[in-house]
């Protein structure tokens, strides 16, 4: 069932929106070779908890950190430890924020130190990517459309796109319907309402689409090991279009 949001309840998820974004610029600011994953998942709790805020993700299903940090091949749902980054990684870091009821739910595929073109590039276009799809997220548009756009960006320039990993709608849970994958036919799937809030996130591979999870039964990683971006944002659908509420 996709719960339609109030004008109330979208001003408090703009409010938890805010306080993800700015956790994820907290980490981007401590990112630098030598530092650990836990140590930039304990900058993202402590901004968070500052706030009045709750991590979305500690504890979720189990998941033992506030933040999902996946480092070149991983592509979503690394769980922050002792890896130091080392000059030349690019790091996605995945985090929630659950204020006055609602979540927020944002990702970034961040640089550490001097990276190579091709880290560049796959940063680039799974951040366009994103706003591919952000741009034909309208009212009476057909979910499918959104997931079009995203793929048909994506795969234009080379690159594959996860499909074992979705998008999802947002709330009072951190998941909710509708699923909103990032590839599929234009004009098919439910259609975009007024109201409606959902986490578009592209999750793109240098190499095959193919992806597996590590022992710990989290960390997703490329099956031929080749780099991987992501990038989030919760939207709402408006009168207007669409609107990130995951922004500072």
């Amino acid at each position: 069932m996709i719960k339609l949001k109030s004008q109330s309840d979208i001003e408090k998820m703009r409010e938890a929106g805010k306080i993800t974004a700015g956790a994820l610029e907290a980490a981007r600011e401590v990112i630098k070779p030598g530092i650990t994953t836990h140590q930039i998942d304990s900058v993202i709790r402590k901004f968070i908890e500052s706030h009045g805020a709750k991590p979305s993700f500690l504890g979720y299903a189990g998941f033992p950190a506030s933040a999902c940090i996946s480092v070149n091949d991983e592509v979503i749902h690394g769980i922050p430890g002792t890896r130091e980054l080392v000059d030349g990684d690019i790091v996605k870091v995945d985090v929630g924020a659950f204020y006055k009821g609602f979540h927020g739910d944002s990702a970034r595929t961040f640089f550490c130190g001097n990276v190579s073109p091709a880290a560049i590039d796959i940063e680039k276009i799974c951040r366009e990517s994103f706003f591919a799809g952000f741009e034909a997220a309208k009212p009476g548009a057909r979910l499918g459309d959104v997931s079009n756009a995203i793929q048909q960006y994506v795969e234009s320039h080379g690159y594959s796109v996860v499909k074992e990993y979705v998008g999802h709608g947002i709330g009072e849970k951190l998941h909710e319907s509708p699923d909103v994958p990032n590839y599929g036919k234009a004009g098919r799937g439910l259609r975009l309402s007024e109201g409606m809030t959902i986490a578009v996130e592209p999750m793109i591979n240098a190499g095959g689409a193919a992806v597996f999870v590590l022992e710990n039964e989290w960390t997703v990683v490329t099956v031929d090991h080749s780099l991987s971006a992501h990038y989030e944002n919760t939207i709402v659908i408006t009168a207007n279009g669409a609107e990130i509420l995951t922004k500072i």
